[in-house]
């Protein structure tokens, strides 16, 4: 097993040199969330380090949450459940596969207790977001659910939100214009824009298919709605939706790996890079930007892909 303890002392703030910045008058620097741990990856400390203290405080052992078979949020969450004396429950969508993947069997050396659940039975957490329904469509023991608290799906929740406002503790904020990161949960996004100064220009990436307007960012999050106005969704990098790359994609991954040395994963990263160099190229950044991307890690997803996809 890797160490179990996250290193902040290897973040990086890497310069992202390219032809298109200078061409254009811009400066881009990646913030490497990523290098924090392989498996807490990226932002997930973050998300999940308040849902730890919440445990802690009401006396709860076991740790429940939601995710699909390549989930960094199950895995994360699985390492550090192990590292501090928790148990943890992973809800899994879909039926159990023959075989594990690479990301569920890690899960489990790290003692996670898997229970998959059909999509219906899956999609039900939406509706029963208390420990009760959880009880209801899992059949736990109540014993072990009276024991628990429940994680929304990629830490999506108040103590997800707090963690997140963190990250911009990071960097010099007025170094930047712009933040641009990846969305899915919309959580990191959120925590960003409450932690950000004034002049700064929070740009997200969609990375699910047809959201629109702010989505999937949740705007009762935001602690000064007046932020929003400086706050733009990009919807049209999600390489047909969630999880879903082409050729494209991969090829831009491999280049950008070959001429930085920066890896990126093809759910989250990937695109959002990609957005970045084309919004560049469109010049939708005004001449002497200075841009902050937010690696957010996530980087185990890419043991899904065929082997020798990726160079790296």
């Amino acid at each position: 097993m890797t160490d179990l303890k996250p290193d902040f002392t290897k973040i990086s703030l890497d310069a992202w040199d390219l032809p298109i910045f200078r061409k254009t008058g811009l400066r881009a620097d990646i913030l490497r969330l990523d290098k924090i741990h392989p498996e807490i990856s990226g932002n997930k400390w973050f998300k999940l380090k308040y849902y730890l203290e919440k445990a802690n405080a009401d006396h709860k052992n076991i740790l429940i949450s939601f995710g699909g078979a390549y989930s960094n949020h199950l895995l994360a969450l699985a390492v550090m459940a192990h590292a501090s004396g928790f148990r943890s429950i992973g809800l899994i969508r879909g039926e159990q596969p023959a075989h594990l993947s690479h990301t569920l069997t890690a899960v489990k050396q790290y003692g996670m207790q898997l229970i998959f659940l059909p999509r219906t039975v899956y999609d039900l957490k939406k509706r029963y977001g208390l420990l009760e329904g959880v009880e209801k469509f899992t059949h736990l023991h109540p014993e072990t659910v009276s024991r628990s608290i429940i994680i929304p799906e990629g830490g999506a929740g108040f103590e997800g939100l707090r963690g997140c406002e963190e990250i911009l503790s990071l960097i010099p904020q007025e170094e930047y214009t712009h933040v641009c990161m990846a969305v899915g949960t919309g959580t990191t996004m959120a925590g960003i824009i409450n932690a950000s100064q004034k002049h700064l220009k929070i740009i997200g990436i969609s990375v699910l298919k047809g959201t629109c307007d702010l989505k999937p960012l949740e705007v009762s999050w935001i602690k000064d709605p007046a932020r929003l106005a400086n706050v733009q969704m990009v919807h049209d990098y999600h390489f047909g939706g969630y999880a879903k790359y082409n050729g494209a994609l991969i090829g831009f991954m491999n280049k950008t790996y070959a001429e930085s040395g920066i890896p990126t994963d093809f759910v989250y990263t990937g695109k959002l890079l990609f957005a970045v160099i084309s919004m560049a190229e469109m010049k939708l950044f005004p001449p002497g930007s200075r841009i902050l991307v937010i690696h957010t890690g996530g980087l185990q997803g890419n043991r899904s892909l065929t082997p020798g996809l990726l160079g790296f």
